[in-house]
């Protein structure tokens, strides 16, 4: 059987036919729906217009290499979801519903699960549907819950290929109580100074390192590799704490690395380069993404020779073949449907 390859369109521009839906109303869910993709109306005083009540997920289902369909850490993923839920005091679908609904989206939509390095991107997402405008200091006491499904390629443009970041001291990427969470205004903060930095300097990204502190980029946790260790951000509430990042960092010490996960200074990662040490960014849309040049203050400090260093290729291509069971599943990750 042939199956669709890597889709050439921009990461998430593309859609999937079907999504799975369920309702709060009166206290309770509605059983969950199979649906086409298609608008969705809304009154102008829905909560979330008003008052942000929105968060999301990101996951992915990989074509395995015997044609299967596999999620990656599907249960870790609905947790992190609950959590967001929770700060938002948006109702808790629970673990078996956003499972299933999860599941169910993703056999709808299996035949337009692409080979690799495709995947079915999958956006679980959670809007307060309320009509209530004076409720600026409540929660919504309605709620929509849905799940889109995307099929992609690679998240940079140009595939596989060393990164420029800028670096930004002054602004945190986000408010810093809602680090962790995948609030919909969780990226807002950030937009201004990346688009700004990308037309100025020609960046991929912009890494936030408020007062030297370096925590992470706009949608990616980032990592210091060389052949001996990875060193990250220790987890606080100030930044996302990635399915990605902790798989990939239990992976690193099953190959042998020493993982130190404590404060990381600017200071650090600009003599990490000048010695020839690695960096990537680490995130469900961009797997383990080298960076090859870091761009500070009047200068260009580049990792290594600025291409992809062997520890990054090597940690992201151990991700990959779990991914589409190249490789055991010892840590019991994947989840086949």
């Amino acid at each position: 059987m042939a199956y669709p390859p890597p889709p050439t369109t921009p990461f998430g521009t593309q859609f999937a036919p079907i999504m799975t839906t369920a309702s709060f109303k009166g206290g309770a869910w509605t059983e969950t729906e199979v649906v086409p993709v298609a608008p969705i109306p809304f009154h102008p005083a829905t909560h979330v217009f008003h008052y942000g009540s929105a968060c999301f997920e990101g996951l992915k289902a990989h074509r395995g290499l015997d044609g299967s369909v596999r999620i990656f850490r599907l249960d870790r993923h609905v947790e992190r979801f609950r959590g967001s839920t929770e700060v938002l005091m948006l109702p808790d679908p629970g673990v078996e519903r956003l499972t299933d609904m999860v599941i169910r989206a993703v056999q709808a939509n299996a035949a337009h699960v692409p080979v690799a390095p495709g995947s079915l991107y999958l956006r679980p997402t959670m809007i307060g549907t309320e009509p209530n405008i004076g409720a600026a200091g409540s929660p919504s006491k309605e709620a929509m819950l849905f799940v889109l499904c995307s099929p992609v390629g690679d998240y940079f443009a140009g595939g596989l290929r060393p990164l420029k970041i800028a670096v930004e001291t002054e602004q945190p990427r986000t408010t810093p109580m809602f680090g962790r969470v995948k609030a919909a205004a969780n990226y807002a903060l950030a937009l201004a100074i990346t688009q700004q930095r990308k037309r100025e300097l020609g960046v991929d990204q912009v890494l936030f390192a408020p007062h030297g502190d370096v925590a992470e980029t706009g949608a990616s946790n980032f990592m210091l590799i060389d052949d001996d260790r990875v060193v990250t951000k220790a987890l606080d509430d100030s930044f996302l704490h990635g399915v990605t990042r902790d798989s990939l960092l239990t992976m690193a010490r099953d190959l042998g690395y020493r993982v130190e996960e404590r404060h990381v200074g600017l200071d650090e990662v600009i003599s990490w380069a000048e010695r020839g040490g690695e960096a990537a960014l680490s995130g469900t849309a961009a797997v383990l993404a080298p960076v090859g040049t870091l761009a500070y203050k009047d200068r260009e400090i580049r990792f290594g020779q600025g291409d992809i260093g062997k520890n990054t290729l090597r940690l992201r291509q151990a991700l990959v073949d779990l991914h589409v069971g190249a490789v055991e599943d010892t840590h019991g990750w994947i989840r086949v449907v």
